[in-house]
């Protein structure tokens, strides 16, 4: 008998519609976890809707500070298909290169504005938060590493994970009012993240041979903006 090759359209709509819905489903749970993280620290339901589209439409936004010189070679990728998969190739120029240094609108400038709206709305947090902030942005800076041809990267939960327990330490064993925990694990969270994985790396950039280095950026918020809202939903 001569081999048979069986396609079955009905079964490939249906999975490409389970694959649809599941991709909606999680979409909508990640909009309304983000949400509900907005509102604990003081935003509405639709200030916290405009907040997060604005913050997802700007992650795409990179505005440019500076051109650094490259100290190591210009790394890029390329991809080649193979049997149908796509392999990422990195390739090095060895010519000399310029990193753009740029600030990332949506993982960077949003989240950090709205940490110090938050700090300015209830001052009393102030102190505090900057505890938070200096716990997070040490721990980050230690495990943050430079990857050459990229940027500068953390384990994603580490940082939300510090700032929640910060805190809860900072409220249950250092007197922070109970009513700030939130407020106090979003600015730890963000701008810990911020400060500690970028900021105090920006010397290693230029020995990482990437043709743009996006503070918060790196295309998925660089874990800046994701941090603050999953310090608050773990606390």
């Amino acid at each position: 008998m001569g081999n048979r090759l069986v396609y079955s359209p009905v079964g490939m709509l249906l999975m490409l519609l389970f694959a649809f819905l599941l991709f909606v489903v999680v979409g909508f749970l990640f909009l309304d976890l983000a949400r509900t993280a907005f509102t604990k620290i003081g935003f509405s339901w639709s200030q916290a809707l405009f907040v997060l589209l604005a913050s997802l439409l700007g992650s795409s936004i990179n505005i440019p500070v500076t051109n650094l010189q490259c100290n190591a070679p210009l790394v890029r990728e390329r991809q080649v298909r193979a049997f149908g998969i796509a392999y990422r190739v990195p390739v090095v120029d060895v010519v000399s290169c310029h990193t753009l240094l740029a600030v990332n609108l949506g993982g960077a400038v949003i989240p950090a504005l709205i940490s110090m709206a938050l700090v300015h709305r209830f001052p009393e947090s102030l102190n505090y938060a900057l505890v938070c902030i200096a716990f997070v942005a040490v721990l980050t800076n230690r495990v943050a590493r430079p990857v050459k041809g990229l940027g500068i990267v953390t384990p994603a939960l580490l940082p939300p994970l510090c700032a929640a327990t910060s805190a809860i330490l900072l409220v249950y064993l250092g007197g922070a009012p109970h009513d700030l925990i939130f407020i106090i694990a979003y600015v730890g969270g963000t701008l810990g993240t911020l400060i500690g994985a970028d900021v105090l790396n920006l010397d290693k950039i230029r020995d990482l041979g990437a043709p743009v280095a996006s503070i918060g950026g790196a295309g998925t918020f660089d874990g800046v903006f994701l941090s603050g809202l999953i310090a608050v939903m773990l606390v």
